[in-house]
């Protein structure tokens, strides 16, 4: 007999206090239930139930064995309804956690498109700066730009941006143009608000040397935008992605700062919890991103 049989069997007349409820609860007869069970016993050679005229109930190995048997059924459950749900089509709710910036700019346009190509999928995106944690707060992925603390997630990059220390072409007129990263420090520098090292800035100088600039600016915030925004009215320097400043440097709205130095690129990722398997509506959203995302680069937004 099929073991995964018998365990099912035994469990059952545990649940269901008896080989009558256990027998239609499975949908076989009495006496199906009972030679299950029987063939369980002689194959352990152990005594599982107590059987009287009146009641079932396991005996101290068969509730021990009972514990067991119950989570290699749960996990075979699951198991099936896995591969169900691997080869259905992506639907249920999506939640997703994403940077204000990136967010705003750069998945909001095209949300629209996603859902129209997966009707079944509803979104819940938040918007916010603050690193989640992804299992405990429920998210299916998060979109993060920049290094991977987290190395027990999965991740796939999807694209890279590049930073860019720009001002506008009013404020250098204004405060002189800065030639070389000491001369920052005499300069208005306009700083994220959210940043775990506070109003510090991390320069590589053309030498490969990392620098931190460290400078009182006019304007703090926790929004790259609203940076981008003060910037462009002149009021001072920003350290800002190009997928947020590459409108308007194109533009000539802004301009870099100190052309000179190397460019730093930081990758775009989509992550998701670890498992083997990856839901079928988390799989259609970083493919559709992937998609999207093809012929961006850092300097190409």
């Amino acid at each position: 007999m099929d073991r995964l049989t018998e365990m099912e069997a035994f469990a059952t007349v545990v649940d269901q206090g008896g080989f009558t409820d256990a027998a239609k609860k499975m949908g076989i007869s009495k006496s199906a239930v009972s030679k299950h069970v029987s063939a369980l016993e002689a194959r352990l050679g152990a005594r599982l139930l107590n059987r009287t005229t009146r009641r079932v109930s396991p005996t101290e190995i068969g509730l021990a064995y009972y514990d067991r048997a119950r989570r290699v059924l749960n996990d075979a459950g699951e198991a099936d309804a896995l591969v169900t749900s691997m080869q259905s089509a992506p639907s249920g709710l999506l939640r997703i956690s994403v940077a204000t910036d990136f967010g705003v700019n750069l998945l909001s346009p095209i949300l629209g498109d996603f859902l129209l190509e997966y009707p079944d999928i509803t979104v819940n995106m938040v918007l916010n700066n603050r690193y989640v944690e992804l299992i405990s707060e429920g998210f299916d992925l998060a979109i993060r730009v920049g290094d991977l603390e987290d190395s027990s997630l999965r991740a796939r990059k999807l694209t890279e941006t590049s930073k860019r220390m720009i001002a506008s072409p009013s404020y250098f007129q204004r405060f002189g143009r800065p030639m070389k990263i000491d001369d920052l420090n005499d300069h208005k520098l306009l700083h994220y608000s959210n940043q775990a090292n506070g109003n510090v800035w991390k320069i590589t100088a053309p030498s490969g040397e990392k620098r931190q600039v460290r400078s009182v600016g006019w304007l703090t915030v926790n929004d790259g935008q609203s940076l981008l925004n003060a910037a462009v009215s002149g009021l001072g320097i920003a350290y800002l992605p190009s997928f947020l400043c590459a409108e308007a440097m194109k533009a000539g709205q802004v301009e870099e700062a100190i052309p000179g130095l190397p460019v730093e690129t930081l990758g775009i990722y989509a992550v998701y919890p670890p498992g083997r398997f990856t839901q079928p509506k988390v799989r259609a959203f970083i493919d559709f991103l992937a998609r999207r995302y093809t012929d961006k680069g850092p300097d190409n937004w």
